[in-house]
C-alpha cells in the first residue's frame, strides 16, 4: 500500500512516520513540498505519485488566529481540502481527512455521536466543518473523516509543551476547569489512522482520541504529576483551577466536546487506553 500524508512535518504527521506499518510505503509531503494554497499543484502531486491512500494531516490549527486571519483558515482548512478531494478522485485513492471536536458547539452533556449536526462556536471550527463537507460532497470518492480532540505529542506546539514550559518558569499556574474533553496522544490518533487506512467499508464519519474524560485542569495537573515522576520538572508548582470566563480568548470553545468513539472500535477492530496511560508513554519518551 502507498500512502500519502500531507502536513509531514506536524505532530500527527511525525507520528504517522513513527508509527508506519512495514507493509506501507508512506510519502510524507510537509509544507515545502506541496502548498496546499497551490490547487494544480496538489492535482499534479497525485497524479505524480498515484497513492493508494491519502492522509490528510495538514490543517491551520491557530484557534484564536483564524478570528482574525478567517481567509486564511478557510483556505486551509475547507477550499483545499475539497482540491485534495477532488484529486484523490482522480487518481482514484482513497482519503482519510482528520477534523476535530471543535465543529461543535460543546452544548450536549453527552458524547458527541459522528452524525451529530456540526455547529461550531469559532472560525477554526467553521472553515474545519466546511473541510468535512468539501469532502462529503466530492461524488464517487472513497473517503473516511476522522474527528479527534486535544491532540498532543513530544514535539511541535501543544498543550503538554506549553505546560512543561510554564511549569518550569513559574510558581504558580492558571488553567481553565470548565472545558471538558479528551486528551489524546498523536501516537495514538496514528496507529488509529494506519487501521483507516486499511479497513473496506463504506464512507462515513468517525470519532478517536483516547479514552476517558478531562478539564484543561484535570490534564494539566496529570502533566505536573508525570513531569515530577519523571524529573522533567523539579519545583514545586501550584496549579490553581479558574472558569473559562476568567480566561478570555478571541476563538470561543466548546465546554463540552468529548467524542463517541463506540462506532470507530467497532469499525476498525481497536482497543484504546486511557489517556492518562498515554500521557504517561509520552513523557517517558521525552525523558529518554
Amino acid at each position: 500500500m502507498r500512502v500519502v500524508v500531507t502536513g509531514a512535518a506536524g505532530q500527527v504527521g511525525r507520528a504517522l512516520r513513527d508509527t508506519c506499518p512495514n507493509d506501507v510505503t508512506m510519502v510524507g509531503l510537509p509544507r515545502e513540498q506541496l502548498d496546499l494554497g497551490n490547487h494544480s499543484a496538489i492535482a499534479g502531486t497525485m497524479k505524480e505519485l498515484r497513492p493508494d491512500v491519502v492522509i490528510n494531516a495538514a490543517a491551520y490549527t491557530a484557534v484564536d488566529k483564524a478570528e482574525s486571519e478567517p481567509q486564511a483558515a478557510f483556505a486551509i482548512n475547507a477550499e483545499a481540502v475539497g482540491a485534495l478531494a477532488s484529486a484523490c478522485r482522480a487518481v482514484d485513492a482513497k482519503l482519510i481527512h482528520i477534523s476535530t471536536d471543535f465543529v461543535f458547539d460543546g452544548t450536549k452533556s453527552r458524547p458527541y455521536s459522528p452524525s451529530d449536526a456540526p455547529n461550531p462556536l469559532n472560525v477554526y471550527g467553521a472553515s474545519k466543518a466546511q473541510g468535512e463537507r468539501r469532502v462529503m460532497d466530492t461524488e464517487g470518492l472513497d473517503w473516511l473523516i476522522v474527528r479527534t480532540a486535544w491532540v498532543y505529542a513530544s514535539q511541535g506546539r501543544n498543550f503538554l509543551l506549553t505546560m512543561l514550559r510554564l511549569l518550569r518558569e513559574r510558581s504558580v499556574v492558571n488553567v481553565v476547569c470548565d472545558q471538558i474533553g479528551t486528551p489524546t496522544s498523536a501516537k495514538s490518533l496514528a496507529s488509529a489512522l494506519w487501521c483507516a487506512a486499511k479497513v473496506e467499508g463504506p464512507a462515513e464519519v468517525l470519532h478517536y482520541t483516547d479514552a476517558g474524560v478531562a478539564s484543561w485542569y484535570d490534564f494539566a495537573v496529570a502533566i505536573y504529576e508525570e513531569a515530577r515522576s519523571s524529573q522533567l520538572v523539579s519545583g514545586a508548582v501550584e496549579i490553581v483551577p479558574i472558569s473559562t470566563d476568567q480566561y478570555p480568548t478571541p476563538a470561543r470553545r466548546p465546554s463540552f466536546s468529548v467524542l463517541d468513539k463506540s462506532r470507530t472500535l467497532e469499525r476498525l477492530g481497536i482497543r484504546q487506553q486511557h489517556w492518562r496511560a498515554a500521557l504517561r508513554e509520552v513523557m517517558m519518551e521525552m525523558r529518554s
